[in-house]
């Protein structure tokens, strides 16, 4: 059984980072691609998931 993700962010571009927010209590930052097959990633340490928007452009 898998557990929904604990935020959905939307992203505009295939490249994005993430720090986990809330400043110290937060992670180190990572960059994370978007593979276009799913449309979507998850963050290792937080597992927040990003999905890209449908108005996206198509390149990395």
């Amino acid at each position: 059984m898998t557990r929904p993700a604990p935020e959905v962010k939307i992203a505009h571009d295939w490249r994005v980072a993430c720090d986990g927010g809330d400043g110290a209590l937060g992670h180190p930052r990572v960059w994370l691609s978007i593979p276009h097959d799913t449309g979507w990633v998850e963050c290792p340490y937080c597992d927040a998931r990003y999905e890209i928007a449908k108005d996206a452009k198509a390149g990395h």
